[in-house]
């Protein structure tokens, strides 16, 4: 019986491989990273337990002048608010310093929150499989691995139906321009076609990051919405600051999608505070 050879993004054994790292920096942002890398430490001190890098950056596949900066920091205590206007200081910094960068994003969480039973299978495998370790000790090493499943699916993106109300106020309160929906439509685009992604991922059985792959690994299943997720995958890179694509997204694709998510794998399990 001829072995079946996983998809891309798995080792042999079917289980994740981690994507990204330092090596694969391009030479043009290493200055960010290090600049990076420097301040995190500075800013949070002993407070931090380690910091990591993922995105397109640590891939090896950022675009000078177009792709960001996605760092995720984990402290020893859960983040305050103080803690939360420090980390948007710091990306306003880094994108005003560096114009390699079109924008810097932190994530703050805490080492409780990651290791806990709850967040084994969303920001566990987020730290585990899509971060590459910058700073401090390696939370990966108290994880399992993990395989493309229904399970990871329903826990990563099974909270869309509880995101879009939020995703409708926010189009609501923000300015009647194209500079100030431009990164709202990147925002959703890339959020819909990683759950469109995620939706067949166990039945497509790989991983990948790249978001025209993911929407051709949808469009394998869902034909009659391919062209939707699409030009989702398109304007995730290449966002437009257009209304219109923002009302498709609440009022159309967001919604079949999460009905869809929760009926071929179930809701996410409850957040305290409600989905991210």
């Amino acid at each position: 019986m001829a072995e079946t050879v996983p998809r891309g993004g798995l080792d042999a054994q079917g289980y994740f491989e981690r994507e990204g790292s330092l090596a694969r920096v391009p030479r043009a942002f290493k200055p960010v990273v290090a600049a990076a890398r420097d301040r995190v430490a500075d800013l949070f001190g002993a407070r931090m337990h380690s910091a990591y890098l993922y995105g397109s950056i640590p891939r090896g596949t950022a675009r000078v002048g177009r792709s960001d900066l996605d760092l995720l920091v984990v402290l020893r205590e859960e983040p305050t608010e103080a803690d939360r206007a420090d980390a948007r200081a710091l990306d306003e910094a880094l994108d005003e310093e560096f114009a390699q960068i079109d924008g810097a994003g932190t994530l703050l969480d805490s080492r409780a929150r990651l290791l806990s039973e709850l967040e084994r299978y969303d920001g566990g495998w987020f730290v585990a499989c899509l971060c590459t370790p910058l700073l401090g000790e390696d939370l990966a090493e108290y994880l399992p691995r993990y395989r493309p499943d229904t399970l990871l699916a329903r826990e990563t993106n099974g909270d869309l139906g509880l995101l879009l109300p939020r995703w409708r106020e926010r189009i609501a309160g923000a300015d009647d321009s194209e500079a100030a929906r431009r990164p709202l439509v990147r925002f959703m685009s890339r959020h819909l076609v990683r759950t469109g992604f995620t939706l067949v991922m166990p039945r497509w059985g790989g991983w990948t990051s790249d978001l025209r792959e993911m929407a051709e690994a949808f469009g394998t299943y869902y034909p009659a919405r391919v062209e939707q997720m699409r030009r989702a995958a398109v304007l995730g890179y290449e966002p437009v600051g257009d209304a219109g694509v923002l009302r498709s997204y609440v009022d159309d694709l967001g919604p079949w999608l999460a009905g869809e998510y929760a009926r071929v794998h179930g809701v996410k399990a409850p957040r305290p505070g409600g989905p991210g």
